[in-house]
């Protein structure tokens, strides 16, 4: 870095990358500091032709962005949405007398506060000022304890993003010559997709196999529990842990009793009236230990499955607890808590709970060892030296919600094991033997405070308390009810996100940082789609991850992508050369230009877009410019029709396939007539799911009129009445009471719902769109608006005096606001919806945007007349006057401009 000339008046710059965090940051500084957002990175690799310069656009290299055959130079532009974020903070730099590049303590933290030195080329002293939370404590310490910029870890995020370009626009092109033009290719995205088609794959070999078992519910002293048949004559009686996982089917050498429908209904119908005799009792304590505080990767996963957020939202939501001060910095491979944090920690615990459930000594949890580790800080836990309780931050929606999860955890990672006990017992009656498990909490400890989550269902059941009678060998035991129970081998579980971060975590895939952007990025191009938790491969993920791991298998290969991490890791740590690295995996005969080259001259592309499906011989799938669609053979005849987008790959069936092909070839039967019309009505399936249509299509009628079905109707459920009622939808039920305005009920993208005057409401599940009342409609608007959507106002404030629109108070997921038509602007720190005015609204929407209506347009017309005025008086002011001007009303009184707003004044 080149040395800057020492001085010690005029301000002293700060950059960070988000408003927010600007704002909190601001809090602990005095007046001799300007905080402002660089807006995350400010250069990037071009993304369009129209962002290559016009000096290199000649060039081979210019569309990939990356010199390849210059020491992969890479070519960085300005977005030109970042232009005047770039100039404001140049701007602010020249009164600046020093410069603190503030970014985030990580490798992509560091590498933008490098494109900023860079780019400013400041000629002040640069300082690099890390932290991992805000708080007055860690930033003061942070503005004592600079350093310099660590090049290691720039290089190694410069050759992540470089590594990333190559793989993308090196194999997307293949993919777009031989499938589908759009679709893209990617180094880690493309490796999550073929997760996912894996598991896909798995559940189509899977045959389900039956079994049957007994269940009894016992008596004893007043006490019913459950017990299951587990031995008849010596041998055990096969339960779901004797199948195969992933064929369905009984492991080869088991030697179980696998039970039927009639064996199962004859044993119940002969144990019945049978003496039963406790045979065997154990007890034993167990000990459970809390889970170690937060990481990236767990935060997403439990926060996947406690509250049902995504990866993105998660890291969104974290990322804004963090830049608010409320938690520490969110991307971290690290459990580790410093002194403070278990100090904090144990003061919560002790006056939260009591003394019996803090530990003897701190618990210590080791660094997380995990491939493809990042730099490691602490865990993601509460901010500062005293942990804020969660009903005392103020905080809402999910932002409350994702707190108080990290607060739970964090505070059970340093509370006392819970103390259980377990209790089997084997009750024998004739030739069966029964068997009965309990489980007592003894002790909470820290399940007082939080239970870890699990991807699995039965799991999760098996962590209940049951408490069982009290039982001694030889204790009669009465028989209340004796029943088959029949069950079914399940396919292996789709991949939640949830469970997709675990593995990508645990095979060294990505970065915990990256996860949620790769899951989001998947979804957003049609690779996968969600069917509640579950992810899904669409045909075309199932189409592009055969070819990729036919033609160009290293790239979708787990272990070698694992080792492109670990090769990153090495250039962080200096231990490796990145461009030597860059050139191994792209140069060469073995590299990934030629092999992409190579492979393809080889690659037929109606092969590339067909696959067959196991137990679907009959028919291939094929992906196409209007999506999925299957062909079969009749009589000699090739048929082909559209696969609806909602039917799954691995639930096919021959069929469905059938019907798709029969109402291809011969058209759908008419439900009967529209009254009003005579037209024809139908049931038809379309690539986005079953519907009903008025009409026939024809050159006269194109665009005949059509309606979805709600969720969980079948199309063989549809009369002609429902349908009827689905193509008049939305319907009008009456006129709301209170404002005279329609109430409406419709049927929308996320399902049925009312809306009045803008406010939309799903109508909750067990209730129908087509027994939809005025009056139930009424008492649905009436009660107070959850979740997502626009929320019912917490409080109207009055007109705005300009625009005329209500200015009103909202409670958003990221805190309240307010909102006057269709600008909205956040509450200020220490204000709230009970003491925010009028006055204030006014001022905070004004500042955000401008007004609507006739105070808009005076407000653009003065605002374009002032520059002007300025432009031209500034062209006669002396420049040495400019120069010298040290505050705004100087600068302001220098251009002739009477007036001007300066910060304070707009505070």
């Amino acid at each position: 870095m080149a040395k800057k000339t020492e001085s010690s008046d005029g301000i002293k710059l700060v950059i960070v990358e988000s408003p927010t965090k600007a704002k909190t940051i601001r809090k602990f500084l005095g007046r001799d500091y300007v905080v402002e957002s660089c807006m995350g990175h400010i250069r990037d690799l071009p993304q369009s032709a129209k962002d290559i310069p016009e000096k290199v656009k000649k060039e081979k290299w210019a569309q990939l962005g990356v010199n390849v055959d210059h020491n992969f130079e890479p070519l960085y532009c300005i977005p030109k949405d970042k232009l005047k974020v770039v100039k404001n903070l140049k701007d602010k730099l020249a009164d600046a007398s020093e410069l603190y590049l503030a970014t985030d303590e990580d490798r992509e933290g560091e590498s933008i506060s490098w494109h900023l030195l860079e780019v400013l080329k400041p000629k002040v002293p640069t300082k690099r000022m890390v932290f991992h939370e805000i708080t007055k404590d860690a930033i003061q310490k942070a503005l004592k304890d600079t350093r310099e910029i660590d090049y290691n870890l720039v290089r190694a995020q410069e050759a992540r993003r470089v590594l990333d370009r190559l793989v993308g626009y090196t194999i997307s092109p293949l993919l777009w010559k031989k499938v589908a033009y759009g679709l893209s290719a990617g180094r880690v995205q493309s490796v999550a997709v073929r997760l996912i088609v894996d598991r896909e794959l798995e559940r189509l070999r899977f045959k389900k196999s039956a079994y049957w078992g007994v269940l009894a519910e016992l008596q004893k002293d007043g006490v019913n529990f459950e017990s299951r048949l587990q031995q008849y004559k010596n041998q055990r009686v096969a339960t779901g842990k004797d199948f195969d996982g992933l064929t369905g089917q009984l492991t080869a050498g088991k030697d179980v009793l696998v039970l039927d429908e009639k064996n199962a209904a004859n044993l119940s119908k002969d144990l019945k009236t049978g003496t039963w005799v406790v045979s065997d009792v154990e007890e034993k304590p167990t000990f459970r230990k809390p889970a170690a505080p937060f990481i990236t990767s767990s935060l997403q996963q439990e926060s996947n499955r406690k509250l049902g957020l995504s990866a993105r939202e998660t890291m969104q939501v974290a990322q804004k607890l963090y830049e608010q001060g409320f938690i520490t910095y969110m991307r971290t491979d690290s459990t580790f808590l410093s002194t403070e944090a278990i100090t904090a920690s144990r003061e919560c615990i002790e006056s939260k709970y009591g003394k019996e459930y803090l530990t003897p000594q701190p618990r210590n949890y080791a660094a997380k060892k995990v491939k493809g580790a990042q730099e490691a800080h602490e865990a993601i836990r509460p901010a500062g030296n005293n942990f804020m309780d969660p009903d005392e931050t103020g905080l809402t929606g999910t932002q409350f919600r994702l707190y108080d999860l990290i607060w739970k955890r964090t505070i059970a990672s340093q509370m006392v094991d819970a103390r259980q006990k377990q209790v089997s017992a084997k009750i024998s009656v004739g030739d069966a033997i029964f068997s009965a498990s309990g489980m007592t909490i003894e002790f909470p400890g820290f399940l007082r405070a939080y239970v870890e989550g699990s991807d699995d269902p039965e799991a999760d059941l098996a962590e209940r308390e049951v408490r069982l009678p009290a039982l001694k060998v030889k204790d009669a035991i009465k028989c209340a009810k004796l029943d088959p129970t029949s069950h079914e081998t399940k396919p292996p579980a789709r991949y939640t996100e949830a469970s997709l971060v675990q593995t990508m975590e645990k095979e060294g895939i990505g970065r915990p940082s990256t996860y949620a952007s790769v899951i989001g990025t998947i979804i957003d191009r049609g690779y996968v789609r969600k069917n509640g938790t579950a992810l899904v491969p669409t045909f075309t993920a199932m189409i592009v991850s055969k070819l990729l791991s036919s033609y160009l298998t290293e790239f979708v290969d787990l272990g070698f992508t694992s080792e492109m991490e670990q090769s990153l890791d090495n250039i962080a740590d200096g231990e490796l050369d990145w461009e030597s690295y860059l050139a191994s995996v792209y140069k060469g005969p073995k590299g990934l230009r030629a092999r992409v080259d190579s492979q393809e001259e080889k690659i037929n592309p109606d092969e590339a877009r067909t696959m067959t499906l196991e137990g679907m011989d009959k028919y291939k799938f094929h992906v196409g410019r209007y999506g999925a669609y299957l062909t079969t053979t009749r009589d000699g005849e090739d048929f082909s029709a559209s696969v609806p987008d909602n039917e799954s790959p691995a639930d096919i069936t021959p069929e469905i396939a059938e019907k798709l092909i029969d109402q291809k070839i011969n058209g759908a039967d008419a439900l009967g007539k529209d009254p009003a019309t005579d037209q024809p009505i139908y049931v038809l399936s379309g690539r986005y799911g079953p519907y009903v249509q008025m009409g026939d299509v024809s050159p006269e009628n194109d665009k005949p009129k059509r309606a979805s079905l709600p969720p969980g109707i079948q199309p063989e459920q549809v009369d002609l009445p429902m349908a009827l009622e689905l193509l008049a939808l939305p319907k009008t039920l009456g006129t709301h009471p209170g404002t005279g305005k329609e109430i409406k009920a419709g049927l929308g993208r996320f399902g049925p719902f009312i809306v009045h005057d803008g406010d939309y409401r799903s109508i909750p599940k067990g209730e129908s769109i087509f027994t939809m009342t005025y009056e139930r409609a009424l008492e649905m608007l009436a009660q107070p608006k959850k979740g997502r959507g626009k929320a019912a106002a917490l409080k109207d404030l009055g007109a705005h005096p300009d625009s005329g629109d209500m200015i009103q108070v909202f409670n958003g997921p990221y805190g309240p606001y307010i909102k006057s038509g269709k600008v909205n602007a956040s509450l200020p720190e220490g204000t709230t919806p009970d003491t925010v005015t009028l006055e204030q609204a006014v001022a905070l929407i004004n500042e955000k945007g401008p007004a609507k209506g006739k105070g808009k347009a005076k407000g653009k017309a003065k605002a374009k007349a002032a520059p002007k005025a300025a432009k031209a008086e500034a062209k006669a002011a002396p420049k040495k006057t400019l120069k010298k001007a040290e505050t705004a009303k100087e600068k302001a009184a220098a251009l002739g401009v009477k007036k001007v707003v300066t910060r304070k004044a707009k505070k």
